[in-house]
């Protein structure tokens, strides 16, 4: 992993402390973990945005009407 230095105020980082503390993770974890989830719904509220600037037209849409049979 690559370090990241990070310059918090003083509220925030008790606020920190006790949230990582009452789920009984470190810091670090606690912050990855948070850094993770922003990312995420940040990819998954740009790819909204795509999908209501161009939706998909009826022609693109795959036909799920008549399946193919599955055989192993």
């Amino acid at each position: 992993m690559k370090p990241l230095l990070i310059q918090l105020d003083e509220r925030t980082l008790v606020a920190l402390n006790r949230v990582a503390a009452l789920r009984s993770e470190e810091r670090s974890e606690f912050v990855r973990q948070a850094i993770r989830r922003a990312v995420r719904q940040a990819e998954y509220r740009a790819m909204r945005d795509a999908y209501r600037k161009r939706p998909d037209s009826a022609q693109n849409v795959d036909d799920w009407s008549t399946p193919e049979e599955f055989r192993q």
